[in-house]
């Protein structure tokens, strides 16, 4: 029995949908199928009861779930411990961040911190947040810049900052780029690049749910991953994207980021950033970032 069987049994017993997952491992269906089956060959009894359309416990499978999880935490527990004390000697400090705050929040609040822990090492990795989650759960990060995701594993405390500020990529020289505002009803006939949902779901619901409100349905031009490919497709005129105002730290020629006005309060809520860690998890160095992070938060939250 390996912990890797035990991570794969307990996820696909919290989702009960082996898709689902998978995706929340980074792993393919048919591997996470393989790891809970050699798990349940190797206990001698069946943990999932799968059809067609449903996964299910077993009544093995739900006595043996708690009994997985208190072995994950007290392994996890081990294992932070254990480099917790590594890191304090190194100094060494492992963030992960989201495009947008690694390019609005993290370059100032790297610069406040290091004005009173010069010495700290600080080990910066930009990625989605599907993604930093998992690398914050097994220990390969030590404080997250994420959007709050649906469903929050245990785990992970999650402090929700402030929220970003929507604006419109448009074309330099689009009729519309000359506008100091924009509404949504200006838009309604414009081409539109979104991401997809999957991976970014509150920035593809950024622009679905604004349109909702308007009483009115996006034109999607194109479905794209990344902001900076997102705005390089804006500059080649491919259409127009609503995107978080630190997006136009990107500096891409050919692209003018104009405000948008909404009519209502909550349309300015639907860009969360968070910072997340372990629950209970007690890094004098996370501390010593939150310390800052809190004390400037209010400069920070104005200009994103």
């Amino acid at each position: 029995m390996e912990l890797h069987q035990l991570r794969c049994f307990v996820a696909v017993a919290e989702e009960l949908h082996f898709g689902k997952a998978a995706r929340r491992l980074e792993m393919l269906p048919s591997a996470l199928g393989r790891q809970v089956r050699l798990l349940e060959e190797g206990l001698g009894t069946q943990l999932l009861l799968r059809t067609t359309r449903h996964v299910m416990l077993s009544q093995d499978g739900a006595m043996f779930l708690e009994h997985a999880r208190a072995l994950l935490e007290k392994a996890d527990a081990l294992a932070r411990q254990f480099r917790d004390r590594g890191r304090r000697r190194s100094q060494v400090l492992r963030i992960g961040a989201i495009d947008t705050a690694a390019a609005g929040l993290i370059p100032d609040l790297l610069y406040d911190f290091r004005k009173h822990h010069a010495g700290v090492t600080i080990q910066l990795v930009e990625d989605k947040t599907i993604r930093l989650l998992p690398k914050l759960l097994s220990g390969r990060l030590d404080l997250a810049f994420v959007r709050p995701p649906e469903k929050v594993d245990r785990q992970i405390e999650l402090q929700t900052l402030f929220h970003e500020t929507p604006v419109v990529a448009v074309p330099s020289k689009h009729k519309l780029a000359s506008r100091s505002r924009l509404f949504v009803e200006t838009l309604a006939d414009q081409p539109l690049i979104v991401p997809e949902r999957r991976s970014r779901p509150h920035s593809h619901d950024l622009t679905m749910k604004l349109f909702e409100r308007a009483g009115l349905r996006p034109v999607i031009s194109q479905i794209a991953e990344e902001k900076q490919t997102i705005v390089n497709l804006v500059a080649a005129k491919v259409g127009l994207a609503i995107v978080p105002r630190w997006t136009s730290r990107l500096k891409v020629a050919g692209v003018r980021f104009v405000p948008l006005v909404v009519r209502q309060a909550e349309d300015l809520r639907l860009l969360p950033l968070a910072a997340a860690r372990l629950a209970g998890a007690h890094d004098p160095l996370c501390e010593a970032m939150l310390a800052v992070l809190r004390l400037r938060l209010p400069r920070y939250a104005a200009g994103a």
